[in-house]
């Protein structure tokens, strides 16, 4: 009776020392699984970033906040008339806050210089179109 009740004894211990093994395994992989989520979500934000650089006129004089009220009135936008009208007025508010603040701004726009911007393409291709 004595080693019954040791056995079982021990063999509930076990039990519970490997669900508690798989509980600690478990909280290791939501862990890991909420680092990668932090890590991709910041990979996003600096491509985001990075595409801005190239597409967002005056996007050096813009917070966080506002190229991304900028972004959400591109997509929002129904036609490309209206894309083109807010990148319109876009460039003349970032104009009057460079020219406020000191900064020298080019005129034309990322996608006018051949940008990455809507519609601006990557330039002329080979040969084409180059400034002499």
């Amino acid at each position: 009776m004595f080693n019954k009740t040791l056995m079982a004894t021990a063999f509930a211990g076990l039990l519970i020392s490997a669900s508690g093994y798989a509980l600690a395994a478990d909280q290791d992989r939501d862990r890991l699984h909420d680092q990668d989520q932090t890590q991709d979500m910041d990979q996003d934000r600096d491509r985001d970033r990075d595409m801005d650089r190239d597409r967002i006129y005056g996007n050096q004089l813009m917070t966080d906040q506002e190229r991304s009220q900028y972004r959400q009135k591109m997509r929002d936008a129904k036609t490309e008339k209206e894309r083109k009208q807010i990148r319109e007025e876009h460039h003349e508010r970032m104009k009057a806050r460079a020219k406020e603040r000191g900064v020298s701004m080019p005129d034309d726009s990322p996608a006018d210089r051949g940008g990455m911007g809507s519609g601006g393409g990557m330039g002329g291709g080979m040969g084409g179109g180059g400034r002499r």
